[in-house]
Order: structure tokens, then sequence, then C-alpha cells
């Protein structure tokens, strides 16, 4: 008899907490000499470096209590030695520094919390009898996207192995389309659609809620093609425990976003996306507070309904769905699978847009369900969701942290009443501390220093939302994300980027009063010292900010079918049958594929049929193909489907293979200086194409 899964005890950590903190809290706060301060930095330094390649859970507690003791050291030396108040002008930036280093220090210790014991939770098999396997209700939303990106998703979801009387699929068409409802009734699904749009894609789904009774409900955004196992391998953890009302897997996306395709990292830096679903989900699931993600889960019918469906009061109805149910005590899961693809956000202003809807959303479930008030949740929970809904307060303090140093090379005004060795004597084992610690938490999920150019990229368009959201979290409406779409030509965009050229030509500015200062001063040595520690800081925040303007290059993007590299073996085969070929595919998509084969296909044959089998997901691939063209051993081949037979046999053969997106996480663990060179070589070569007009670097 198979047991039912239980959830880990969190006694050890909870109690590793609570005495590191109040160990940490009083070791922090201890008075010690400006000597003494440089020595405990580098002793700690050197057991950082000694722990750091060090596996197991042991050695990153260690790594995150030097941290912490190390950060907490200078917040109270910053609170206690260097705050000092001389006029309006001088208070006003003093407060607004402390306030972003505060904020940075909250969001630095909740990620610790949340990624120190990540539960990397395993397929549970589902039982034997299929009698005993739930009925589930397949929900696509759709609004306004465009039916080639919609029919993957539908055909493969159809494909999804599961019993044939306990699959149901439904597309929800809010665009009220005919084509669409003619795609439904050709292809045999259901197709659903109502009078208005209220509540946006909260109340599609509601309103799908009510025209269908499976126990458990399967979503997926119209852009993310399900691999035909996702239903096999996601639950049996709902089969085996009936208060799971959730599981989420990975949102990947096969497609380059903006930052991978402008700044040319692909394959070289992991996506924006791959920390929080690599592991700040898996560190969710330890405390049970998995967030929804709005595609690519499952949950429980009866769950949904306790909270009177999906939530529609903000407009991030995903993490507002699992935060509800959580709190009526329902439990929820993370499965790190990536059992789906979908389509990135093709340009910057896309993504911005993106952004806006994700941070309104989450600062508005702050104001008006709070996760630290109210009743249901434990103490994990809590600060789970309150890290998710703080991170997206981002941009005011990367915005203070940007014109920071502006205020003494500018307006002369002392932000921080301390020497400039007193001052690198408390931040630079902060920050080495936290760089290093992070470095090793994060490994292959999220390289150095990327954060902060995510972030500057988009800062100045999220912060009046997110101080709109919070003085009145009422205002604003739901944005659909546009996918699938073209960029005809490479271009730089002025409007997304306008902000951060500003930006750049007043940073510039600054270096160059910084250089004239420490010049003009080079006799005093503490405003030469003070000049210099503010020049540093300006060109550091120069080397985020053009790397932002870079990502605002546009590069052509003309393929409505992304290619995906994959490495498959298939036969083609000639007209008659008789003669197959085996060969390699090197790349698949919707409209084609390129080959490389053993031998050469003969001179003169222009159709074929391309043969492929997989025996473990009972895919068989048969379509006719163009030979597009031929070049020694690598052929191109054009699909020439004939029906909806052949195009699912063609879904199937890219999509739906269990092992499509295994490749995900396959990046070295972060090495921060290597990290850092490619950011200057993607800085470089925009450099040289955009303004210098010459050949990119290589």
């Amino acid at each position: 008899m198979r047991s039912t899964p239980q959830r880990p005890t969190k006694a050890l950590p909870y109690a590793l907490i609570i005495i590191g903190t109040v160990l940490i809290l009083v070791a922090s706060q201890a008075v010690i000499t400006p000597v003494a301060q440089i020595y405990l930095s580098i002793v700690v330094l050197f057991c950082a470096i000694a722990i750091r390649n060090r596996p197991g859970h042991l050695a990153g507690l260690i790594m995150i209590g030097l941290s912490t003791f190390v950060s907490l050291r200078y917040i109270f030396w910053r609170l206690t030695n260097t705050l000092a108040f001389e006029n309006w002008l001088q208070t006003t930036l003093t407060l607004l520094l402390l306030f972003a280093e505060i904020y940075s220090w909250a969001i630095l210790f909740l990620g610790y919390m949340q990624l120190a014991w990540p539960l990397n939770r395993k397929e549970f098999p589902l039982p034997e009898d299929t009698g005993l396997w739930p009925s589930v209700d397949v929900f696509i939303p759709t609004y306004n996207e465009d039916l080639s990106v919609v029919r993957n998703t539908v055909l493969a979801a159809m494909a999804m192995d599961w019993p044939a009387d306990k699959l149901r699929v439904y597309l929800l068409d809010d665009g009220r389309r005919p084509s669409f409802e003619v795609f439904a009734r050709e292809v045999g699904v259901g197709y659903i659609t109502r009078p208005n749009n209220a509540h946006a894609k909260a109340g599609n789904l509601n309103h799908a809620l009510t025209k269908t009774s499976g126990e458990l409900v399967a979503v997926f955004d119209c852009d993310h093609v399900p691999v035909k196992s996702f239903l096999t391998r996601t639950l049996g953890w709902m089969v085996q425990n009936p208060r799971i009302s959730l599981i989420q897997t990975p949102q990947h996306f096969y497609s380059l976003d903006p930052f991978q395709r402008n700044l040319d990292t692909y394959g070289r830096i992991p996506p924006e996306s791959n920390l929080f679903y690599g592991l700040v989900q898996p560190g969710n699931d330890f405390w049970n507070a998995t967030l929804f993600c709005g595609s690519c889960a499952v949950l429980r019918r009866a769950a949904l309904e306790s909270i009177k469906g999906f939530a529609v009061e903000t407009v991030t109805e995903d993490a507002h769905t699992s935060l509800k149910m959580q709190r009526k005590g329902w439990e929820s899961a993370y499965l790190r699978e990536t059992l789906a693809g979908g389509l990135a956000t093709e340009s910057l202003a896309l993504h911005v847009g993106q952004r806006i809807r994700w941070a309104r959303g989450m600062v508005q479930i702050f104001r008006i369900d709070n996760p630290l008030l109210g009743r249901g949740l434990s103490l994990g929970q809590r600060l789970c969701y309150l890290s998710a809904m703080l991170h997206f307060f981002f941009p005011i303090p990367r915005l203070i942290f940007l014109i920071a140093p502006l205020a003494f090379l500018f307006l002369g005004q002392n932000v921080i009443f301390a020497t400039p060795v007193a001052v690198m004597t408390y931040a630079i084992p902060h920050l080495v501390q936290s760089l290093m610690t992070q470095s090793r938490m994060q490994g292959r999920w999220r390289y150095s220093i990327w954060n902060y150019v995510y972030e500057t990229s988009i800062a100045i368009f999220l912060a009046p939302v997110v101080m709109m959201a919070l003085i009145a979290p009422s205002r604003g409406t739901f944005n659909v994300t546009a996918k699938g779409g073209l960029i005809s030509h490479n271009y730089l965009d002025t409007r997304m980027v306008r902000p951060n050229v500003i930006m750049c030509f007043i940073l510039i500015v600054a270096a160059i009063v910084g250089v004239g200062g420490m010049i003009l001063h080079r006799g005093d040595t503490s405003l030469f010292q003070t000049y210099g520690m503010n020049l540093l800081w300006v060109l550091a925040n120069l080397l985020i900010v053009l790397a932002a303007i870079t990502v605002g290059y546009e590069r052509k993007q003309i393929r409505r079918a992304p290619r995906i590299p994959a490495q498959l073996s298939v036969n083609v085969l000639a007209p008659d049958g008789a003669q197959r070929y085996a060969g390699q595919t090197l790349d698949l998509s919707k409209g084609g594929l390129s080959l490389r084969m053993q031998d050469p296909l003969p001179a003169g044959l222009q159709t074929v049929h391309v043969e492929y089998v997989n025996q473990k997901d009972k895919i068989i691939t048969n379509v006719p193909a163009s030979i597009i063209n031929q070049q020694d051993n690598i052929v191109r081949l054009e699909w020439r489907s004939r029906d909806i037979r052949d195009e699912t046999e063609i879904v199937e053969m890219i999509f739906g293979r269990s092992d499509a997106w295994s490749h995900w996480s396959d990046y070295s663990n972060d090495k921060p200086l290597h990290s850092l060179n490619l950011l200057a070589r993607g800085i470089a070569n925009f450099i040289v194409v955009v303004v210098l007009r010459r050949r990119p670097l290589r």
C-alpha cells in the first residue's frame, strides 16, 4: 500500500533561524574599533571563501549567517553613526538613501529565508488503477492572441496522456472570434465565451468553472504548450493528498526574451525567470507557500469553490488566488520539472507592460490582503508572500541608488556622515559578503550583477505604477501581454531607453565632476576620498545604465515560429517510401526543420516524408515536407501538413516530448567576474554596432 507523502518538518529550519537570528543580532551590535572591524571583516571573508564551494545545506546556512552578520553590522553602524540632519534638503536625501538601504537589506534577508532550504520535490506516481484518477478540465484562456499561437497549445493539450473519458479541453475565447469557434469545432474541443469581459482573465476562468465539472482544472496560457506527460507527471501528488489545492510547474520560454536577444546572451546567461522557477518556488514549496503563476498549473475545483473562484480583486489573479486558498488551510506543491514551453515577450516595451501588471497586482494584494495580517497563514507563508510583494517595490530604491551620489557631486550634500574610510570599512564587507552568498545560493539560476540590469531597465516605468497602486489600489486595469509578434528590422526603441539615456548623460557629467573634484582637492585627504568614493559609485551605476540602454536596441525577429534546438534521430523517406535516409535534427519549428544527414540526399529529390518515432512518449510522426535547400549533409525542410492530424504530429514532435525542455537549467554555476565580463562585452558590442556603426566584436 502506497503511503501518503508528507511535507518535511520545519522544526529544524525554524530553530536554526531563531537561534541564528538571536546570536547574529547580539554579535552584530558589538561596538569595536575601526581597525578591529577591518580585521573582523577579513576573517569573515576568508571563512566565506573557504566554504563557498562546499556542498550541502550546512555550508549554505553558514554563508547566509556570515552575510547576515556583516550586513547587520553595516545597518547598525548606519543607524547609529552616520545620520545627521542639517537642512530640509539634506535630511530628505539622507532619509531616502536610508530607506533604500533598509529595503535592500530586508529583501536580502527574506531572500535568504526563501532560498536556505528549497524543497526539491520529485514526481509522485499515480495509482495503477486509472479508475482512481480524477477528471480534468483543461482551460486555455485567450483574448486577442493570433490563432496560429493558440493552435499549438490546444492540439498539445488534446494529446496529453490521460484517460479520454476523464479529459476535456476548453478554449475560453474572451475575444468572441468566429474563427476560434470554427477551429474548436474542427478539432473537437469545448468552446466557451461570455457576453462581457468583466474581471479579464480571472472572470474568463470563473465563467468557465460554471460551465464545467471536472475535479481538477489545468490552466495553460494560450502560448504555453504542454508535453504529453504533463498530467501523469504532476497529478500523483494531488491524488495522494486531497488537501493539495495547487501544483505549479515552471513557465519555460523557448523564444528569446529582450535581454537574451538584445544583449546576445542566449546560452550564456540564465533567463530572468530562471531564478524564480528554479530556486524561489522550491523555497516557497518548503514553507507551503507555492505561488500560482497563472499557467502550467493544476488546481482543485473544491479549493477554488471554497474561495468563490479565481480572485478578481487584483490584476494578478494568480498569486492572489493561491494566497486565498492557503488562508483557507489548503496546501500547495511545486514540481521543478519543465513540462510546458511558451513564448517570451518579444520586445522591451512588451516586457515592461507585463511587469507593470505584475507590479500593480502585487502591490494591490499588499494593500488589500496583506499576508502579514489576517488569519490562516503560517509564519513561513507570511514571509514568502511578503517577499514576493515587497520585491515589486524595487523601482523606487533602484532609482534612489542611481541618483544618491549626485547629492554630493551636484549639490554638495553629505547623505552619509562618516569618513570615506569608515564607509568602506563597513560597506565593502557588506557588499562583498552578500555578493558571494547570493552567488553561491543562486548558482546556475541567476548570475551576479544581472539583477541590477533587469531592474534598471524598467525601474523608471514601474515606479509611478507602484506608487499609484500603493495610494489607490483599486485603480488600474488588466492588460494582456501580446505574444507571437515580429520585429522587422533592428532599431533603437528611443521611447523605452530615453529615461536611461538621460540618466546616462547625467552620470557622465557627474563622473566629470568627480574627477575634477579629486584633482581640485588632491591636497585635502578627506575631500579627495569623498569625491573618489562617489566617483566609483557613479561609474558602477553608469555601467548598469549602459546595459539597460543596450536592452532597448531591438534586434530583428522575423520568424513567426521560433527555431528550437533539438537532436532527434529521424528518417527521411522518398515519396515512394522505398528509400530511407537516416539523419538527426539540428533544430525544429512549426514551419520546418534542419537536419544533418548521414549521407547527402539524392539530387532532384524535392518532396519527402519525415519519420520520427519516440517509444517513451508514444509519439509517431510521418509528415510530408519540401526540401528548401541542401548544402553537403545539411538539409533544410519545410513542413507540408495536409490536415489536423499532420499538424498534431508536428506539435507532438516539437513540443510533446518529455525531455523537450530538460535543458532549461543547463548553465554553469555563477562566477561574478565572468558575469561582469559578459555584461561588458554586451555593452561594447552595442557601442560598436549602434554608435560607431561597425561590425560587432567576437
